[in-house]
């Protein structure tokens, strides 16, 4: 009997064990999410999106800087956890300078970015 209640607290410790360490973790992902558009307002597949951190920025971004392409729906999705998971705890905001590039046309653009949240920002390409 003893030894059937040692069994059953001993295995309900690591279960509640495993499950407080599970709960620990962040499961929000800290996105910046780019929708390119054209002068006409179509979504633009295949533009090059460049996002570099504004280290001149206040508070001050670390340097940072990320290419992705559009894909078919017309937006670049970058995961920056790990410009969170470099930066020191206190650095919770992060400002990021766009770059949107297709063949002919190029512009610009600025995102404030926030540990564990998704940042949407839309850039429109010149005529």
């Amino acid at each position: 009997m003893k030894a059937t209640i040692k069994r059953t607290v001993f295995i309900l410790t690591i279960v509640l064990s495993i499950g407080f360490l599970q709960s620990c973790k962040n499961k929000d992902p800290s996105i910046v999410k780019v929708y390119v558009r054209s002068a006409s307002n179509q979504l633009v597949e295949g533009a090059k999106v460049i996002i570099i951190g504004d280290v001149d920025s206040n508070p001050a971004t670390n340097s940072y800087v990320d290419t992705v392409i559009t894909n078919g729906s017309g937006f670049a999705s970058f995961n920056v956890a790990p410009y969170y998971d470099a930066a020191t705890k206190d650095q919770t905001v992060a400002y990021f300078d766009i770059i949107a590039k297709t063949n002919t046309k190029i512009t610009e653009g600025y995102i404030r970015s926030r540990v564990n949240t998704t940042a949407v920002e839309t850039v429109y390409l010149p005529l």
